[in-house]
């Protein structure tokens, strides 16, 4: 192999490198904001539930006929 031939592998190796950098990047980020979100939703179930209705079913309903 010449010297040219290594170095071009090399640079697309480089680039495959970088590409799948940025997608392990983007899923771990995606994976952080979930993370985040099931936080968020089990921290606030308990003051969901005890935090009285807006509207009531029946007013819903009279709305929505």
């Amino acid at each position: 192999m010449s010297d040219m031939t290594i170095e071009v592998e090399i640079k697309e190796i480089k680039e495959m490198l970088d590409e799948l950098n940025r997608k392990i990047d983007t899923l771990v980020q995606d994976r952080e904001t979930l993370a985040m979100m099931v936080t968020s939703e089990h921290s606030l179930k308990h003051f969901l539930v005890h935090e009285p209705d807006l509207y009531s079913t029946k007013d819903i309903k009279v709305r929505y006929r």
